[in-house]
């Protein structure tokens, strides 16, 4: 005789595990959102990759500008944290990121260094009044 702990449970496909995982909308939403994200970046991916590769039997009539595919597919990679990063941001290849105390630091010695301001103007005409009499 079969206790009710001894009978299998039906087979649940990835659907339903991921059903059963996430119960709460918000966490259907942020998986849904995951999926989308990585159907993008496999899109971005896949373009780019075509944009280099020459496929034999099939003559290429013109290649595409990869630049917004390219800024599509590390927009994407950086919601998933990932950066791309560069060789140029110092002699060792080290990395452009300051801590707070670092910034803190730096901009306390240009104060003491020089105790003047640059304003940059992205837009004009500027007028400046002084109240000075």
């Amino acid at each position: 005789m079969m206790t009710d702990s001894a009978k299998k449970e039906p087979k649940k496909g990835i659907v339903g595990k991921i059903k059963e995982a996430a119960e709460d909308k918000e966490e259907q939403l942020a998986i849904l959102s995951t999926f989308v994200r990585l159907g993008v970046m496999i899109w971005a991916g896949g373009i780019l990759t075509l944009n280099y590769v020459e496929i034999p039997g099939y003559k290429q009539e013109q290649k595409i500008d990869p630049t917004f595919i390219a800024s599509v597919f590390t927009g994407v990679l950086a919601t998933f944290g990932v950066q791309a990063g560069s060789k140029k941001n110092g002699a060792n290849g080290g990395s452009a990121n300051i801590s707070k105390k670092d910034m803190e630091y730096l901009i306390e010695k240009a104060s003491q260094t020089a105790p003047a301001q640059t304003i940059r103007i992205e837009q004009g005409p500027v007028k400046l009044i002084s109240d000075a009499k």
